[in-house]
């Protein structure tokens, strides 16, 4: 018998907020704290344009902090009024306090309508699985097929991102190599890889024109191409020339995010990347 499904995330996510209606997804906000106040990173209290042109004077740099579990819990009411199964997908428990929250959040109802995966993606590479899974639950109503759709997401996507400067990674503390790195200081330009929760150095090059090029180039590796997200930190430009770079492989629905304040905080202004689902997840 097909079940009523809904879907909750957290605003590390990215997803576009028409998307978001048209699949009836909830978002629990994370938070990002400076100047001796907390700030939900829901659109509202922070607003993108004007906290990237902000950050590179706040001192010192902003901290990001996941959501108390107290706020979990009356979304995930919500969500089971209208639905049998909540799914809940999360940033990386190895980079964030986000997922034990929302376990914690969701502890008080009937675990058997709960289900709760620990992504193991950032920004958009979050996003896809979360949207995929919602379209999943639409079409099945299948607890079971929900998970396995999400599970092919993950293992047929990629995250890749070009930094603009290390200072705010290192700022982070959450990524050792970074906090041990010399690559501010010899203006280097690091390449990340997001994947299986951890933030890796694929490659470091000289300038942000070469970094710009092996991203349209691990782009092209990834083809062909369900879904797409070109991602910046408000480098608008930098992410049309890209989507445009990308067009022989783009699928039509090809999205451009600035990215939320949550994730910008520690990659900082001028970032550009990519979130890539291949069309192999569907075999």
């Amino acid at each position: 018998m097909a079940q009523k499904i809904r879907v909750i995330c957290d605003s590390t996510c990215d997803i576009p907020s028409d998307l978001l209606s048209k699949h009836h997804i909830r978002v629990v906000p994370c938070f990002v704290n400076y100047d001796g106040n907390s700030f939900a990173d829901d659109g509202v209290q922070l607003k993108r344009e004007e906290y990237y042109r902000q950050l590179p004077h706040i001192r010192p740099v902003p901290k990001t902090s996941a959501f108390p579990p107290g706020l979990v819990e009356p979304v995930v009411e919500e969500a089971l009024k209208e639905a049998d199964h909540v799914v809940i997908l999360s940033v990386p428990a190895k980079l964030s306090g986000v997922y034990n929250a929302f376990r914690l959040g969701s502890s008080n109802f009937p675990q058997e309508k709960i289900t709760l995966i620990d992504s193991g993606q950032v920004a958009m590479g979050l996003g896809w699985q979360v949207i995929i899974a919602a379209e999943t639950a639409e079409a099945t109503g299948d607890v079971a097929a929900v998970k396995d759709a999400v599970q092919r997401v993950r293992n047929n996507q990629r995250l890749y991102a070009a930094l603009d400067t290390l200072e705010y990674l290192r700022h982070s503390g959450r990524v050792g190599w970074a906090s041990a790195s010399l690559g501010s200081l010899l203006q280097i330009k690091p390449i990340l890889d997001v994947r299986e929760g951890e933030v890796k150095s694929h490659s470091r090059v000289r300038t942000f024109k070469r970094a710009f090029e092996e991203l349209v180039k691990l782009a092209h590796e990834q083809a062909p191409l369900d879904r797409l997200a070109v991602m910046h930190a408000d480098n608008a430009k930098g992410a049309q020339e890209l989507k445009d770079a990308l067009k022989d492989i783009a699928p039509s629905d090809t999205l451009i995010v600035n990215i939320t304040p949550t994730i910008g905080t520690h990659i900082g202004p001028g970032g550009l990347g990519f979130a890539s689902v291949s069309k192999s997840w569907r075999n």
